[in-house]
């Protein structure tokens, strides 16, 4: 029998540790009771909210509506040559995943190591770091549609993937609620060591030939040297996406900020590294109020204790409008902002 749960704290469920209330709750932890739950009339209408690992958002007021926590697991492989197809319940944490993965000896989403969040979230943000995202390993994923009550497979065609962008997050928002992920990986390596320091960091430890392993572990060491452990203090990973500009605009930054952290993003175009932008405007480890940024990585906003949703939505503006009166570049909110 379902049992939903009245004016519940989200603070634990959110790794901000931002203290709200969710005026109805409910964990949910299979197919069948999110069937059940909806086959209820009074659901199918009420404002919902989907909560995975909680890792990428900003909850600014209270939730008037019913709060759904996602706690299918369960993970399976399919071999077939060389390729794995992996499927994991949407609950699973990412970076269990992650590990099950390395421990059975499946390549491809090793760089993703230490990532925040639940794998269920993860088509959602087409999650990536240090050059690998989501979409390169993703296969398919079941999805519940509310309006209906049918179960649907998504292709990654049919998911429009972006930077940090997907159909989930756009012209499909809270239309889905996805219960499972199918990722193709392999049983080769295929590694991808251009980005952040991973070659510098394997180099350092003698590694001239490493194995999976060795790239998760050394990720997951540079992750820990720059980020913030979002059990000691709140934080939802990076807050801005890097912002991507023509290359005409480059040029033009490049001469005035010779210094310049930046990427190359195809189709001509560049990304540039949000962390450097808002580090030139004086940002990195400064302290406002309740809020601020980590002292090792001015991309990540903190909650150093008592922070409201709207302190740190704020000092987020704040950074905005800095970086862009000193770059012309305008940074976006990574996070998902829940009002």
């Amino acid at each position: 029998m379902l049992h939903i749960s009245q004016n519940v704290s989200l603070k634990q469920y959110n790794t901000f540790g931002i203290e709200v209330f969710a005026k109805h709750f409910i964990e949910i932890n299979s197919r069948d009771e999110l069937t059940e739950l909806f086959s209820i009339p009074e659901w199918k209408t009420i404002k919902t909210l989907v909560l995975g690992g909680g890792s990428n958002m900003l909850f600014i007021n209270n939730f008037d509506g019913l709060v759904i926590k996602i706690n299918m697991k369960g993970i399976t492989t399919t071999i077939n040559g060389n390729a794995v197809l992996v499927e994991a319940g949407a609950g699973e944490v990412w970076n269990d995943l992650v590990n099950y993965c390395v421990e059975h000896g499946y390549f491809g989403i090793e760089n993703l190591s230490l990532i925040p969040g639940s794998v269920g979230a993860s088509p959602i943000q087409n999650i990536g770091a240090y050059g690998v995202e989501i979409k390169d390993t993703f296969h398919t994923c079941l999805a519940y549609e509310l309006e209906t009550g049918l179960f649907k497979t998504f292709t990654k065609e049919d998911c429009k993937f972006g930077y940090r962008e997907s159909v989930f997050k756009n012209e499909l928002k809270g239309n889905y609620i996805i219960v499972s992920v199918v990722f193709k990986l392999f049983l080769q390596p295929n590694f991808n060591l251009k980005y952040g320091a991973i070659e510098e960091e394997l180099a350092k430890r003698g590694i001239l030939n490493p194995t999976l392993k060795d790239i998760s572990q050394v990720v997951s060491y540079i992750r820990v040297s720059k980020l913030p452990d979002p059990t000691t203090i709140g934080n939802a990973g990076s807050f801005f996406k890097n912002p991507i500009i023509e290359a005409t605009l480059f040029e033009k930054l490049k001469l005035a900020f010779p210094g310049i952290v930046s990427y190359p993003a195809g189709t001509g175009d560049v990304k540039l590294a949000a962390g450097w932008l808002i580090e030139q405007c004086g940002f990195k480890g400064m302290v406002v109020g309740n809020t601020g940024t980590w002292k090792n990585q001015a991309l990540v906003l903190v909650n150093h204790g008592g922070a409201t949703g709207e302190e740190v939505f704020s000092f987020s503006s704040q950074i905005i409008d800095t970086v862009f009166a000193k770059f012309g570049v305008t940074l976006q909110r990574e996070v998902n902002i829940i009002v």
